[in-house]
């Protein structure tokens, strides 16, 4: 007798049942949608780049993560660990091909192998966005824009919208003295939200020093609004900089566009992967702030530099869609669209599914979702069994239905016939009831 492999899926790794899949596609085309109407065209790229290509700048903790291996003709290939770092290869490769300044998307799987908990997985889908090619802080605040309408499209409810800029933060770390020791200490920062206040003193305290790190958990608090944030940031790094001014400038684009409430300037939001060099994205959700952000990003100006003697600045921003969907259904505005309208057609006889699917095809054309039944069971099974799908409705009918043109029409939820229709009268009850 032949040994039975476990049926088993390796940790933070998942299936998805139509449900949940459904679910996410719901959500992925509304995306979408926002992303395309703002101009925002999609690309895709491939899972698997040379190792190389990923971690020329990645290094430290995200190299770490990277599921790195030897293939089979000896390359050192590694999976993508998120879709900015293949973006700027794919940019260095068809620049010729591509009008700046250019906006993308591009909604795709990635992988890490780090720690799994609620809403955080090993294999994961992101939802990316970015404008290449332009130095503006007209691009920074619409990719601020996109943000706000992805996340007001899918009904998230109300966010809070964070930024930063890395720029002032490292001339702040200048004047402590402290610029070779950036990295480590912008990584601290960023799980400030994670580990707490005294954790983070503690590790920044070994890093530079206790009275350093008092004085960079000041510079991080937010003070009571965006005017008084950046007024302390720049007295913190000496008075007015390029990247101060950045920051009042996009504080004026918001004002003229009536969303000043929106924003959030928050000194704490630095990024932790290296390639960030200007302005810093995070997004919470208000009612549940605990599972982090669910959309950051921010510019970075250098990273297709790697690839490329081109300078190409570019910014961005990348939607977490496993971990919002975990924070919509905490929060019960998952929205389950499955049999919303869909119906199904029983098979009273196997004969007429030529027929059936006639039938079928005129419900469809009219943007009604329609599985025709293809065993003709007792109509009780096919009532159970179209439930169990998710329909809405049942429509029955035997030959001589068929040929008059006519059925009966099931409303599965309150198990009540409506006989001698044509397809018509079914579309118009059909609809009037979604």
């Amino acid at each position: 007798m032949l040994d039975i492999i476990e049926a088993r899926v390796l940790k933070g790794f998942r299936d998805f049942l139509p449900e949940a899949e459904l679910e996410r596609r719901l959500l992925v085309a509304t995306l979408e949608t926002a992303f395309r109407s703002f101009g925002f065209v999609p690309i895709d790229t491939p899972a698997l780049e040379y190792a190389e290509i990923l971690l020329g700048k990645g290094g430290g903790e995200t190299e770490k993560q990277v599921y790195r291996f030897m293939d089979h003709g000896g390359r050192d290939v590694a999976l993508r660990f998120d879709l900015t770092v293949p973006f700027a290869r794919f940019m260095a490769e068809h620049r010729a091909e591509l009008a700046l300044p250019f906006k993308r998307y591009h909604i795709a799987k990635v992988w890490r192998g780090e720690n799994t908990q609620r809403g955080r997985y090993r294999e994961f889908t992101q939802c990316d966005f970015d404008i290449v090619g332009t130095e503006t802080a007209a691009a920074d605040f619409e990719i601020l824009l996109m943000m706000r309408a992805s996340l007001r499209a899918i009904n998230v409810g109300d966010v809070s919208i964070r930024l930063s800029h890395r720029g002032v933060f490292n001339q702040f770390l200048r004047r402590l003295g402290l610029p070779a020791k950036s990295v480590e200490i912008l990584r601290t920062v960023d799980k400030l939200a994670k580990i707490g206040r005294e954790e983070t003193l503690s590790l920044l305290s070994a890093i530079g020093g206790s009275s350093a790190a008092e004085e960079i958990l000041a510079f991080i608090e937010p003070k009571m609004s965006y005017e008084s944030t950046l007024a302390a940031m720049r007295d913190a790094v000496g008075g007015s900089t390029p990247e101060t001014d950045r920051l009042e400038l996009l504080r004026s684009f918001m004002i003229d566009a009536g969303v000043a409430d929106v924003f959030v300037l928050d000194p704490s939001i630095t990024r932790g992967l290296d390639y960030y060099t200007g302005i810093v994205y995070e997004t919470f959700l208000d009612a549940l702030p605990e599972i982090g952000s669910v959309c950051s990003g921010g510019r970075y100006d250098d990273l297709a530099g790697l690839y490329s003697k081109e300078r190409l600045p570019g910014v961005g921003a990348s939607i977490g869609l496993d971990r919002l969907i975990a924070a919509l259904e905490v929060l019960n505005r998952s929205e389950r669209k499955t049999g919303s309208s869909m119906l199904a057609i029983a098979c009273l006889d196997e004969k007429c599914s030529g027929k059936y699917q006639a039938l079928a095809a005129a419900f469809r054309s009219n943007d009604i979702v329609c599985e025709v039944f293809s065993e003709p069971k007792k109509p009780g099974q096919q009532f159970a069994l179209a439930e169990r799908k998710g329909a809405s409705w049942i429509l029955l009918a035997g030959n001589e239905d068929l040929e008059l043109g006519t059925f009966t029409l099931r409303e599965l939820a309150t198990r009540e016939n409506r006989e001698g229709l044509n397809v018509q009268q079914a579309l118009t009850l059909i609809k009037d009831n979604k």
